[in-house]
Parts: structure tokens; sequence; C-alpha cells
């Protein structure tokens, strides 16, 4: 079980309200492909689930970056996919293509789906979870996540990534119901798969809802708002002190809403969201997280540097956690992350 003490990590005492100077940091998929020991590591593995589903080389790449940054967090080494894929949803990555599921458009479809056997396939991610909450550094804290309900529900709908979400709209205005049953279905289950990490040493969550920003304000509220806030309800109740971050990327001025209703402990922004405004609106209310541009860590130099500036100096001033607004892309250089690590840690305030 996780402890329940007053947190002395510096990424949990940021998400307890503290404002620490300079912030915590660490950046979404800080494990992967721009690093060649990931690469290394990866062509080992055999399939992309294969490695999320190896609990010695899922723990070795997460720990990679730790070793060259030092960053304040370390998470889960896996893929908000394996959750259908437990539910016994088909799903595969394929080289160039990204994920690939049979699709559910149906009731038909959905019936077909079974929570049963939930936690004896998602074993050795648990496995990974307890491996990696001893490995890591006594300073780090270590997130468990999975994707929102309505996220994860575009994948399964759709088969695929999308640009528009046809499919996955369309079953929600026109078979509602059928939509409701899967939407209520994840919500379960991503919940008893948040609580089994926290059981196995994660010490905060993090909720990416990656398309929150494709719904309208109405079913927002219901199918982004709704599923978060059960979810944090829940983990609030049956594993108290385990902060919970929400990511409503591309929400707009929705963000607040998000945060006032779901209640969760921080916010994790898009690149997107003005500084000025977050400040205002959001970090009264929670920890704001993020939200460098992934593509300035790609561009590098003093580019990178104003950039870093302008969102310490805006968010530096209240309880924060340096990060990106979405998650590095495989192009970049591993001495950009570097650059950026050494002026944080190097930030006076």
């Amino acid at each position: 079980m996780t402890d329940r003490s007053p947190p002395t990590k510096r990424f949990l005492r940021a998400l307890a309200g503290e404002t620490l100077s300079p912030p915590p940091f660490w950046l979404m998929r800080q494990a992967g492909r721009y690093l060649p020991e990931y690469r290394e590591t990866r062509a080992t593995a055999g399939s992309f689930l294969d490695l999320c589903y190896n609990p010695a080389l899922a723990s070795e790449v997460t720990l990679q970056p730790l070793r060259r940054y030092g960053f304040d967090a370390a998470i889960l080494f896996s893929d908000i996919l394996v959750v259908p894929d437990a539910l016994g949803q088909t799903v595969a990555f394929r080289e160039g293509e990204g994920p690939v599921l049979t699709p559910i458009r149906s009731a038909g479809d959905l019936s077909r789906l079974d929570a049963s056997g939930l936690h004896q396939h998602l074993a050795p991610v648990y496995a990974t979870m307890a491996t990696l909450s001893k490995a890591i550094p006594a300073t780090t804290a270590l997130i468990g996540f999975a994707g929102a309900p309505w996220t994860v529900a575009t994948y399964m709908v759709e088969g695929s990534g999308s640009k528009d979400f046809a499919q996955t709209k369309k079953l929600m205005w026109s078979e509602p119901e059928t939509f409701a049953r899967l939407m209520q279905m994840l919500t379960t289950a991503t919940g008893d798969y948040l609580i089994r990490q926290i059981d196995n040493g994660a010490e905060a969550i993090q909720i990416f809802d990656t398309w929150a920003g494709a719904l309208p304000e109405d079913q927002f509220e219901r199918w982004v708002i709704g599923p978060t806030r059960s979810l944090v309800e829940r983990i609030r109740s049956e594993r108290p002190g385990v902060p919970v971050v929400g990511f409503p990327r591309q929400a707009g001025i929705l963000y607040e809403r998000f945060v006032t209703e779901t209640g969760v402990d921080g916010v994790s922004l898009d690149s997107g969201v003005p500084l000025a405004w977050a400040a205002e609106k959001l970090q009264p209310r929670c920890t704001v997280q993020g939200n460098l541009d992934p593509i300035l860590l790609v561009a590098g130099g003093e580019a990178l540097d104003a950039g870093i500036d302008r969102i310490l100096k805006v968010l530096g001033k209240g309880r924060f956690i340096f990060n990106l607004g979405h998650g590095i892309v495989p192009q970049t250089p591993p001495e950009h992350v570097a650059r950026l690590a050494e002026r944080l840690k190097g930030w006076k305030g």
C-alpha cells in the first residue's frame, strides 16, 4: 500500500498545494523513441504491447530518462489501450500506422467485451509498478495513469486514431444506451485498474483525456467531467491521500469547469492554454502542470530558453509542476531535454 504520511517528494508536495522554487518537473512521454537506449530496448521486446507487458523491460525504459535528467517523477511505461485489450477487444500497434482495433459499433459488438479477466490480463503492468516502486530514486515520485473513458472509447469505436471522431459521435447520438454502457464499463474498469496501480506503488495518478476537446459543452460535461469526477471520487474514497491529475487536452475555457467540477488535485495544460488565464482561473483552485510546446523542445536554443522562462515567470509564482503541453515527439534531440533540465534546476524564481 502507498504511504499516507505527509509528502516529502517535491512532485507530491506541489500537488499538495506548495509553491516550490524551482518547481518540480517531468515530461509526458519522457520514456520513448527520442532516447537511443529506449530504441535499443524496444528492439528486443517484440511488439509494442509485448514491451508494455514485460515488467523487466517496461521498468527499464521507465528508468532510462531518470538516469539522464533527474526528473522529479517517473510515470509507468504502458499505454492507454491496455484496458480495451484486457476487456477482450483486439488491439495491435502497426509500425507507422499506430493503434488498430476491431471496432465496437453496436450493442452486439459491446456484448463481446468481458471485464472478468481484467486484473489477470494486466498483472504484468502491476508487476512493473511494483518493481518501479523499489527501483526509482528516493526523491522521485511514481505516477500511475490511464486513459480517460472518453478518449479510450474513441479508439474502441473508431478502430484507430481519428480526426473527426465521426463513428464515436454517431454511436453516442444514435445509440445512446449502447454508448452509455460502453462508458460505464470503461469507467468501472479504469477505476479498478487505477486502484490496483496504487496498491502496487503508484503515489499519484494522471488521467489522460487526449481528445476531450472534440466534444461540445453538454457532451463534455457528461462524458469528460462526469467519468473523471467518478474516478476522482472513487480514488479519494478507497485510497485517500493519492492525488489525481487530469488532462482534458484542448478543452479551452472548459478547463475551468473541468477543474471545479471534477475535484482533481492538479490539471495538466495543453500548449494552447493562455498562461495568464491559467494563473487567474485555474491555479487558485488546483496545482497546474505544463505547458511547453513539444516542438520548442525540438527547436532548442534561445527559443527553448525563452519558452521555459515565459512559463516560469507566469506560473512559477504559485503551485506548479513544469511539463510539456503534450508528449515528447520522437525527433527531439536528447541534448535539448538536458538543456531544459539544467535551466529548470537552476531557476531562482
